[in-house]
């Protein structure tokens, strides 16, 4: 390309950059195609630390390679959204003594308000670039690509011991999405401390230094190497996409976390740099975090559908937070919560009345035959017989 042609590609780069900012994104960087940096995807596969999320083995090829998802790839757009609400805000998500929801949550569903930025997104593409750029794939969360690796590529931030994106501008706080196309365009610069060679890979924790405070953190040790989490023991596995029993030993670490965990994130000293995201792209669902354990336990499936309309948490169904619930209360020790524990120990699911049995006989085991008798007398599932059975 000429001089001229460069300078004119450059000016058509920062033109989209500047569009795509204008549409609420609060981050628009450039990566290469070429390569994701996911090299320790087979290994964390291979180890089985995706516990039972086999859609992450069925799309690992692809996640290694944008040609397989959109052939003659050339260039990754990378977005960012934070999320972050501000100090003022964020004291007031949740007291000690209530259910602890993830920031992200308490939202609409994100996937929903940040796919029509991308929307937007393929439209400005299209109207600045034309023809060349209209076969495009956009994601948020959803698809066979790593945005982790692809933001960390285009100098979003770096990839952090905690296994997650850590921003200098938005410490742990951004939601990723990323559009690949067949055009070329310039990538921008990763973050280095120093150069590497042709080829290399930027460390997990590349600017965490010494700094470990979020494997010691982590309630239930989730953290096994830089940059490597272990979801077989993640509470935000365990309370998301475990549609199971959540493992007896795994129970008194999740604490009060009801839904997904925030720890090894609001542990980090970068976060001391995060301001509050403009929060175009997203719809704030603060409210959700004044729910006491109580109501939720006392959930029908009537107030479940009309509490969580348009959240994430409708993807959990009411058996899963009702399971989680449980779990909370019974590390609550909280006895004015029997009642409502006792009450869900008939429930209809056999998740949740194994949970609630848990929950009672760990706040209140000199009560705990007495008050559950008329349910152990009616039990006949093994997996609920197994928690009136087993040492709490």
């Amino acid at each position: 390309m000429n001089p001229t042609g460069e300078v004119r590609a450059g000016e058509r780069r920062e033109e989209l950059r500047r569009r795509l900012l204008a549409i609420g994104f609060d981050e628009v960087r450039f990566a290469a195609a070429a390569d994701p940096g996911g090299g320790g995807l087979h290994d964390w596969l291979a180890a089985g630390m995706h516990a039972d999320m086999a859609w992450m083995e069925r799309t690992a090829a692809k996640r290694a390679d944008a040609d397989l998802v959109l052939p003659g790839a050339r260039s990754v757009i990378v977005l960012g959204v934070n999320y972050w609400p501000g100090a003022t805000a964020d004291a007031k998500r949740s007291t000690a003594n209530q259910p602890r929801w993830a920031r992200y949550v308490l939202h609409d569903d994100y996937h929903d308000t940040i796919k029509a930025g991308l929307v937007a997104a393929g439209k400005v593409l299209e109207s600045l670039c034309g023809a060349a750029a209209a076969d495009y794939r956009y994601y948020v969360d959803t698809g066979p690509v790593l945005e982790r690796g692809w933001a960390a590529r285009a100098g979003i931030g770096f990839l952090g011991k905690n296994g997650m994106l850590i921003s200098r501008q938005h410490g742990n706080w951004l939601f990723l999405a990323a559009i690949l196309t067949r055009l070329d365009i310039a990538p921008d610069a990763p973050l280095r401390k120093k150069p590497l060679p042709d080829g290399g890979r930027e460390p997990a924790g590349l600017l965490c230094g010494k700094c470990a405070r979020c494997a010691e953190a982590c309630p239930t040790q989730a953290i096994t190497a830089p940059g490597v989490v272990d979801a077989r023991r993640c509470i935000s596995y365990q309370t998301i996409e475990n549609k199971g029993a959540i493992p007896r030993e795994l129970r008194a670490g999740i604490g009060h976390g009801i839904y997904g965990c925030d720890v090894c994130l609001e542990v980090c000293p970068w976060n001391r740099f995060a301001r509050e995201g403009r929060r175009l792209l997203l719809a704030t669902r603060y409210e959700l975090a004044e729910l006491s354990l109580r109501e939720v336990l006392a959930l029908t499936p009537a107030r479940f559908a009309e509490v969580f309309r348009r959240t994430a948490v409708k993807r959990l169904k009411l058996t899963g937070l009702l399971r989680n619930a449980c779990v909370v209360a019974g590390n609550s020790g909280d006895e004015a919560l029997l009642p409502a524990l006792v009450k869900l120990a008939a429930h209809e699911s056999p998740l949740v009345r194994a949970h609630a049995v848990w929950a009672v006989r760990k706040i209140s085991p000199p009560k705990a035959d007495e008050l559950l008798r008329e349910t152990r007398a009616r039990e006949m599932d093994a997996s609920v017989l197994a928690e009136y059975a087993a040492t709490v």
